[in-house]
């Protein structure tokens, strides 16, 4: 039985984005191919990233829906082209019921942090705001008792699998995986020799791993050119992203300029 997924119903209430209808349009092509292809999706997105210039066209209708913006207390540096930007991103609550409408869990509230960079978003032709990306999440494997480095011992050659699938499914070469773990796996005497055994067949410049800043675990990548959908791996993470990862996804694996 073909799984449904939830994308929000009533978004035009809250937010006028132009190109939503072709994002919302490629995540459920996306998620209708990547669960044919055997992998398990939630059944609402796990974030949107929107850019916009000022913040507030967005963090006011966000706020509306249920959204708490800033609601771990962090911003992210984003380079997008060469340009700096900034990500702050918001949270709907947990059994808030937006939710049973499609909305996501979070949103990355994404803008320029200068002139240059303000002018080169717009000059792309996409409106103001617009969405870049939106991102499903893969449901994780169940950890039952298992500490974090068995854990990350399952869920790392897992997601490797996971994204060998969704390339195949999607026809498109999935982006760099990113994979963020707990700071105590990567400490652990066991990991350098552990970790080529869970990365497979992986090239060098296929991945990046990092610690996952206070705490769990989030593994993400790029499944359409120009980053328009992502899939993320996420599990009792604190926060919505890990900074380092942020830099890296925007300094090399997003652009302002994206390819259909």
């Amino acid at each position: 039985m073909e799984k449904s997924f939830l994308l929000p119903t009533n978004f035009g209430d809250y937010l006028t984005i132009e190109n939503a209808a072709q994002r919302f349009e490629e995540a459920a092509d996306v998620a209708v191919k990547v669960s044919s292809a055997g992998v398990i999706l939630h059944s609402t997105l796990d974030h949107a990233a929107i850019f916009c210039e000022p913040p507030s066209l967005v963090a006011g209708g966000l706020k509306q829906v249920g959204y708490v913006n800033g609601w771990d207390a962090r911003c992210y540096p984003s380079p997008v082209d060469g340009h700096d930007y900034i990500n702050v991103s918001a949270r709907l609550p947990e059994r808030h019921p937006a939710r049973t409408s499609g909305w996501f869990d979070y949103v990355a509230v994404v803008h320029p942090v200068d002139e240059p960079a303000r002018q080169h978003m717009l000059a792309q032709g996409y409106g103001n705001p617009f969405i870049h990306h939106l991102t499903w999440g893969i449901v994780p494997l169940q950890r039952a008792n298992a500490d974090d480095f068995t854990y990350a011992s399952h869920v790392v050659p897992h997601t490797v699998k996971q994204r060998e699938i969704i390339g195949n499914a999607i026809g498109d070469a999935p982006g760099t995986l990113i994979i963020a773990l707990p700071e105590n796996v990567i400490a652990d005497a066991r990991f350098e020799e552990a970790l080529p055994e869970w990365l497979g067949n992986l090239d060098e410049d296929e991945y990046q791993v990092e610690a996952m800043q206070g705490g769990g675990f989030l593994i993400q990548f790029f499944v359409l050119t120009g980053g328009r959908i992502e899939v993320a791996m996420r599990a009792d993470t604190t926060q919505t992203f890990n900074p380092k990862s942020v830099h890296k996804i925007s300094e090399d694996e997003i652009s302002a300029v994206q390819g259909e």
